[in-house]
């Protein structure tokens, strides 16, 4: 797993379905802790992935030298943001038998 000094987060792969994920203390005071999945999301998969309890974040970039930083898509987010968008992380993985 490695870590960023730049914005405290963690890159790594989910255990279960191995897709790749961003952590990040996100937030006033680094309040809130988020983990998003790195696939980007159309408008349309947006609203259905959207929940109370899974947001959508915008994963800003400012260029080669900079690492990603997570912000949330609410209130203020502007509609023709250039920026890949992702949801929180929610694992579904494939039942497993004891038998």
């Amino acid at each position: 797993m490695a870590r960023s000094r730049a914005t405290g987060a963690d890159d790594s792969r989910c255990p279960s379905c191995e897709a790749p994920l961003l952590t990040q203390w996100v937030g006033d005071r680094a309040a809130l802790r988020v983990t998003v999945a790195l696939r980007s999301l159309t408008p349309e998969q947006q609203a259905a992935a959207r929940t109370p309890n899974r947001l959508i974040w915008c994963l800003k970039t400012g260029g080669p030298h900079s690492s990603p930083r997570l912000r949330w898509t609410g209130r203020t987010h502007p509609t023709d943001c250039p920026h890949p968008h992702v949801a929180e992380h929610h694992c579904n993985p494939e039942p497993t038998t004891l038998f």
